[in-house]
């Protein structure tokens, strides 16, 4: 009996050193993640002469807090969060729905060609953006989108494939006597997708479009391929301009600003939409 107690022991301090281990290890690649963020935030604070100096130092000595009205203060700054916002609000609004009725559609309705639409909806996410974008850019040029934001908006209307096949996935575990139900009882096609499954993917759509307006708002490769006018740059496109004119005056600083500014919607929203991730993912846990 002292004998097993004592194995029992054993294995229960090596199963603790173990889990040291693992924690310390975890807590070392979080910090590595972490710290280009940190020293973003910091050297927004520093000036010029500390970031160039040659000994490396993380606290500002001393605290500059002008460069965040420095940015604010710059036009095409503020013109490039608009832009962005006016690429956003459409997308999400009519992109949402468009893609939570098809979900809808792909779930819940029968008609001839079902899944053979729906597999060849999902192999386009196989295709690279890489590929399309020349002759997107191509065709764009020749309806004179370019020098608009319509390149960037009027494609994101007819949905997102990736939300499509989530809340597809989704709908999928609610059983199918719902909607007989609903049918017998004369609820049209679009009354019951509004009334009855549109409120059951309600957490799965909104942690959707919370991420996809974090695409949008962190989408770099698309608006500097399709936009040639300055005057429609979103955010990101306007940061990268800084740093092509800024890192010439050594004003990093005012880069960092820049960045800091642009990351606080994308932390703001998940902060006061914590809520429908998290039970997005509790549920989509439960039902796998």
């Amino acid at each position: 009996m002292a004998k097993q107690y004592e194995m029992t022991e054993q294995k229960s301090t090596k199963v603790k050193v173990i889990d040291g281990i693992v924690f310390l290890l975890l807590a070392l690649g979080a910090i590595c993640m972490l710290f280009p963020l940190i020293y973003m935030v910091l050297s927004s604070f520093m000036t010029k002469n500390q970031i160039l100096s040659a000994n490396f130092s993380i606290i500002p000595d001393p605290w500059k807090f002008g460069k965040y009205t420095e940015v604010l203060q710059k036009g095409e700054f503020l013109r490039g969060i608009r832009n962005t916002l006016t690429v956003a609000f459409p997308v999400l609004l009519v992109g949402g729905f468009t893609s939570s009725l098809a979900a809808f559609s792909f779930s819940k309705l029968q008609f001839r060609g079902k899944n053979g639409a729906f597999m060849a909806l999902l192999s386009t996410m196989m295709i690279p953006f890489a590929v399309v974008m020349i002759p997107q850019y191509v065709m764009f040029t020749k309806l004179g989108w370019t020098n608009g934001l319509l390149p960037l908006i009027i494609p994101g209307l007819f949905g997102n494939v990736s939300i499509i096949f989530f809340l597809r996935q989704n709908l999928t575990s609610i059983p199918n006597a719902l909607a007989e139900a609903a049918k017998i009882d004369g609820c049209g096609y679009f009354r019951m997708y509004y009334s009855i499954f549109l409120p059951l993917m309600k957490g799965p759509l909104m942690t959707q479009i919370i991420l996809w307006f974090m695409g949008i708002w962190n989408d770099y490769l698309a608006p500097t391929i399709f936009i040639q006018n300055e005057k429609w740059f979103t955010l990101q496109v306007v940061i990268r301009s800084f740093n092509s004119y800024y890192a010439v005056q050594s004003d990093y600083p005012l880069i960092m600003a820049a960045s800091v500014i642009s990351i606080i919607p994308t932390l703001l929203l998940f902060f006061f939409f914590q809520r429908f991730i998290i039970e997005s993912m509790v549920v989509s846990g439960v039902k796998g």
